[in-house]
């Protein structure tokens, strides 16, 4: 029989216990919108969910270098290129379930199944109801004509969710026309990129622009709180690829000490049950084509959307930085 040292013994009194009827989540998706969703999920089959969130790099960094030992069962965060890039780095695992492959859309989850988007969230144009005539606006690509010179508000480049819209550009139209489409929207800018989508629709509120591209719950946020303000929205590219698109979603980690339970959560979030409220805290649309849009969303009307394999915004991503930075929109 073998001897069992002292050293031993103490490695593994250190290593971590996991409770069979608990998964923990590292979730960059914040605490308001995921919370009602666990608490309704160990209501209704009492397992326990433990959860961290942050930045959706600082846990990825966490997770690898976590490595085997890493308590979380479930990796949640937003963009699709945020997923992506955990899944190209070995963090998520592949989930073969059939209840996810029949309630999310295949554009709207990873080929391999690595991760699957749970809400749909559009990157759409917003304008000045008072100084745009609605019949102006048509397609991402037209905001670079000059007819929108010094009219024009961006978010800066620096954020996912731009880099994730050109990056689907690229997939439609290659690298060579995109660089052009996004030099025509710098010419065109009437101001610095803004940290974020509301500021670039106050902006256009303040008449220093007419235009910009937000995403749409943004838009609902603003317009909740400032329903006087004269923001239109619109749907562009409906004669062509549609609008685009991306998710949030989640993926079960590689080395997940509790995967079957964390795959049932993935599975009861992608469910009739849980995706109205889901998609519904955040005022994004969901990815069960099953489940109503909520009621406040619904009001924008439908559209057409983009439906290019989601995973393209990951895939290209990299080349969409570095197109954004040749073309000086930073």
């Amino acid at each position: 029989m073998k001897k069992i040292t002292f050293a031993m013994l103490a490695v593994v009194i250190a290593l971590p216990v996991y409770a069979s009827d608990t998964i923990t989540v590292y979730s960059a998706r914040k605490e308001h919108l995921i919370k009602p969703l666990f608490d309704a999920y160990t209501e209704k089959t009492g397992i326990k969910i433990r959860y961290i969130t942050d930045k959706a790099a600082p846990l990825l960094a966490r997770i690898k270098a976590e490595g085997r030992n890493t308590p979380a069962d479930l990796f949640m965060t937003v963009d699709a290129g945020n997923l992506w890039q955990a899944a190209e780095e070995g963090v998520l695992s592949s989930i073969d379930s059939k209840v996810l492959q029949q309630n999310i859309p295949a554009h709207l989850r990873d080929p391999e199944n690595r991760w699957f988007g749970l809400s749909v969230r559009a990157r759409t144009i917003v304008y000045s109801t008072d100084r745009v005539k609605k019949d102006e606006l048509t397609t991402y690509e037209d905001l670079a004509d000059p007819k929108w010179r010094g009219r024009l508000c961006l978010r800066t480049a620096k954020k996912v969710y731009n880099q994730s819209l050109v990056a689907m550009l690229i997939a439609h139209h290659g690298e060579e026309k995109t660089e052009q489409i996004i030099k025509g929207w710098v010419a065109n800018l009437a101001t610095p990129p803004f940290s974020n989508d509301t500021k670039a629709m106050e902006a256009i509120v303040a008449g220093q622009c007419d235009v910009t591209i937000v995403n749409t719950y943004y838009y609902g946020r603003l317009m909740k709180k400032k329903f006087h303000y004269k923001l239109g929205i619109f749907w562009p590219n409906q004669d062509s690829t549609g609008v685009h698109i991306n998710v949030s979603g989640a993926g079960v980690t590689t080395h997940a000490k509790n995967q079957p339970a964390a795959t049932k959560l993935l599975e009861w979030l992608s469910s009739a049950e849980a995706q109205g409220k889901f998609a519904g805290l955040n005022m994004e649309f969901p990815v069960n084509p099953a489940v109503a849009t909520d009621e406040f969303v619904s009001k924008w009307g439908d559209f057409k959307s983009d439906d290019l394999n989601v995973s393209s915004a990951g895939a290209l991503q990299g080349a969409a930085i570095k197109l954004m930075d040749r073309a000086e929109y930073h």
